[in-house]
């Protein structure tokens, strides 16, 4: 299975740059993600639990990053064993550019499952990874922007302050 999108995130390419090297920023943004140790040099190791369709499991895995091109791209790649349920083994090339005080984030997501998890059938293999990838990009610009303009509208409401900025969680921790 095969996915291409992008997303314009409003943040400059090195805050983009630096939120998709920090493993915080992985860790949160991985669906279904239980822990996450390791380095971007290094690769990280993981565990993520995932339901597809009527199978459960909880993966072991790898999640590596190559192809390090600074503030221009790179790619994330996993491969996780689920025990009996079989494993599954992707990778996104992640490509950032410039427009204007935004960033364009383009992503190719290819992925593969095999064992009990690959007899749910292809339609439902395809959907499950579609989703699961625009969860991880949507969770990652959350990350780095912070909430949509509804949702930062509604935050203002409840503060009482129409004019208050909401950022992203990374955003305000790099000081973007």
């Amino acid at each position: 299975m095969q996915l291409t999108d992008d997303r314009l995130i409003r943040a400059d390419t090195d805050t983009v740059w630096r939120a998709i090297l920090d493993p915080e920023v992985l860790k949160a943004c991985i669906p279904g993600c239980e822990n996450l140790t390791g380095s971007p040099e290094a690769g990280y190791e993981a565990v993520v639990a995932q339901k597809i369709g009527p199978v459960s499991a909880r993966f072991a895995g790898v999640v590596s990053l190559s192809d390090l091109r600074p503030g221009e791209g790179l790619t994330l790649s996993g491969e996780g064993k689920g025990g009996a349920a079989g494993f599954a083994k992707g990778s996104a090339q992640v490509s950032f550019a410039a427009e204007g005080d935004a960033t364009r984030l383009t992503y190719t997501v290819d992925a593969n499952v095999g064992g009990k998890i690959a007899q749910l059938g292809s339609r439902l293999i395809d959907s499950f990874a579609k989703k699961l990838a625009d969860q991880f990009f949507e969770r990652f610009q959350a990350a780095v922007e912070g909430p949509g303009e509804a949702a930062e509208e509604e935050l203002a409401e409840v503060d009482g302050d129409a004019t208050a900025e909401k950022k992203g969680w990374f955003k305000r921790l790099v000081g973007g």
